[in-house]
């Protein structure tokens, strides 16, 4: 008698509805077509939410798990479907966020005939060469009954560790292959599996010795901390020892930035209070945090830190990111959130806890000092009324728009340094950025990510007028799924932020960053507003600073998908406390403040 089988698709479906995903993003193919027809006859448990460009299907998966902290999966086809999705792959690769890329392939029977699509110059059906860099690992199972197999192991490396993302590349006959009986039992595989793990006991007395005993110490905080969910113990550990919180760009949101302990952005455009205090600190306890150039000014000592002296305590899941651009006093791998819950209860065993803690006024004063610099340094800005718009009047009137539970997707460009330095999210979702691999695209597409994660909150993505362009097919999407997000198109007519470079670093020798009109030499872009409006997405055009919170409030209220075209001034770049280097053009110069030198 024939035993009933699940093919390989069905138990790729059957083990995602397991995961409790509740839907995949993706594009169809030739080669994933078995693929879609499995998760159409399970479509009442799991949705398919087609795009219309793989890496849209990417940075929505990214996104959704940002806000939701559960991964989903991405469907592509062979060839240059799959070969479309890599930068959105590595984007989350560096930014530590899972999701699960189903890719086609073609039928195992053709590997090495150069059948149409397949890539097999150099070895067999290799995809998985294209995204080993760029992913946590690659399973590529060649025959049915190594499809459950798979599949559980691929998502079981996707979320532990330092979460990241995986692909199951999967030719085309094994998706229609007989695999199992059924799928694998997520919960017994995977379900039990905590990688939360805790820092070497006498490394958290070690740890909890320096805090108290610092004079002036600053707690940086990282991605770890927002998505290892530990804003809640980070919040409790800065009040209990009045310690401040400055945040590395991936950390903005970890604790409310008007927190008076909150000191802000540590970076190249940083605060004067947050890069000035995480410089003069005797004790830096680094929560989650790569030390890259952008948060470390380069690595120049004096800007953003000055370690040594400062002692450095860091704490990450990966102990590849320790000591890896700084000397350690103290590295200890641990998740975060486990870390931090260690910390409070050694210190529920020390004594005078509350003088300590009173110790810090008169560090904490003269951060105040600081606050009342910046706050004086950047208050023209606020109230410049020019036009085009001054970019960060725009930042803080698109933060005054936003409600308290809205999340704000923020693609790469210029605009995201000024939404960064201006805005102030409330909470770890608050405020989301690519920040490791920054591809365009990533908030124009990404806020539909969030969108499904979220659908009851205002979800509204700020991204350039060059990132659009490249993917304004999300119009179209948005549209066929009735997601009420809005786009906030940052409309500087440029690559504004490499033009910045240009002029910075070159002598003005400015190409291919700008565009405009062959004829007249005017500025010159697509009437976004009236792009929109041809795909069914309501669009509006905004020349002044005073009429963007209204535009933004009524997009929200609109409850459909909704476009602003906002004029943005592109001359004027944001200034901070630190400093960043091109390696053989030179170094820019602090905003505000000096380079410290210690005594």
């Amino acid at each position: 008698m024939a035993r009933n089988m699940l093919n390989g698709a069905q138990v790729i479906v059957d083990y995602l509805i397991q995961e409790k995903v509740p839907q995949v993003f993706g594009l169809c193919g030739h080669g994933n077509i078995q693929f879609i027809d499995a998760l159409y006859e399970r479509s009442h448990e799991i949705k398919t939410i087609s795009v219309h460009h793989e890496s849209v299907a990417g940075f929505m998966a990214d996104v959704y798990y940002r806000v939701s902290g559960r991964p989903t999966a991405t469907f592509t086809s062979c060839g240059p479907g799959s070969a479309n999705l890599p930068i959105s792959l590595a984007n989350a690769f560096l930014d530590s966020v899972p999701f699960m890329a189903v890719t086609g392939n073609v039928p195992t029977s053709q590997f090495n005939r150069g059948a149409f699509q397949e890539m097999y110059r150099h070895y067999q059906a290799d995809f998985p060469s294209t995204v080993r860099t760029i992913c946590k690992k690659v399973f590529q199972p060649t025959r049915g009954e190594m499809v459950p197999l798979a599949v559980r192991q691929a998502w079981k490396t996707m979320v532990t560790g330092r979460p990241g993302p995986v692909v199951l590349d999967v030719p085309f006959d094994v998706f229609m292959e007989s695999a199992a009986e059924e799928a694998p039992d997520a919960i017994a595989w995977n379900a039990n599996i905590s990688s939360r793990c805790g820092a070497d006991p006498e490394g958290v007395v070690r740890a909890v010795d320096m805090l108290l005993s610092a004079e002036r110490p600053v707690i940086l905080v990282g991605q770890g901390v927002r998505y290892g969910g530990a804003s809640g113990e980070l919040l409790k550990l800065a009040e209990r020892l009045q310690i401040p919180v400055a945040a590395s760009a991936s950390g903005l949101g970890a604790i409310d930035r008007n927190h008076p302990l909150a000191l802000g952005l540590v970076a190249r455009a940083g605060h004067y209070q947050a890069n000035h205090a995480a410089r003069q600190a005797d004790v830096l306890l680094a929560l989650g945090v790569r030390f890259d150039d952008r948060t470390s000014s380069s690595w120049i000592s004096g800007y953003s830190f000055t370690i040594p002296p400062t002692r450095l305590i860091h704490v990450d899941i990966d102990p590849e990111e320790i000591g890896r651009n700084y000397p350690v006093a103290l590295g200890l791998m641990a998740d975060v959130r486990t870390f931090l819950r260690q910390v409070h209860a050694e210190l529920d065993r020390r004594a005078d806890l509350a003088t300590k803690a009173d110790a810090r006024q008169r560090w904490l004063d003269q951060i105040d000092v600081y606050r009342r610099e910046w706050d004086a340094f950047v208050a023209p800005g606020f109230s410049d009324d020019s036009t085009p718009i001054n970019p960060q009047r725009a930042a803080l009137e698109i933060d005054k728009a936003l409600p308290e539970d809205a999340i704000l997707v923020s693609d790469i460009g210029v605009h995201h340094n000024w939404l960064l330095g201006f805005c102030k999210p409330k909470r770890p979702d608050s405020l989301i950025g690519s920040m490791g691999f920054g591809p365009m695209g990533f908030g124009v597409a990404g806020v539909l990510g969030a969108k499904f994660a979220a659908p009851d909150r205002p979800c509204v993505s700020v991204c350039g007028d060059g990132a659009f362009f490249m993917h304004a097919n999300v119009l179209g999407t948005a549209v066929e799924y009735n997601l009420p997000v809005v786009w906030v198109v940052w409309n500087n007519y440029a690559y504004a932020s490499i033009r910045g470079l240009q002029r910075g670093y070159l002598g003005g020798r400015e190409l291919a960053t700008d565009f405009h009109d062959p004829t007249t030499g005017q500025r010159y872009n697509p009437d976004f507003a009236a792009m929109a409006r041809s795909c069914g997405v309501e669009g509006v055009r905004v020349d002044r600073a005073a009429d963007i919170v209204e535009a933004v409030r009524k997009g929200i209220a609109a409850n459909k998908p909704y476009l602003i075209d906002v004029d943005i001034a592109a001359d004027i770049n944001p200034a901070g406390a630190g400093v960043w280097e091109l390696p053989g053009l030179g170094q820019s110069k602090a905003g505000i403040g000096v380079r410290y030198e210690p005594r």
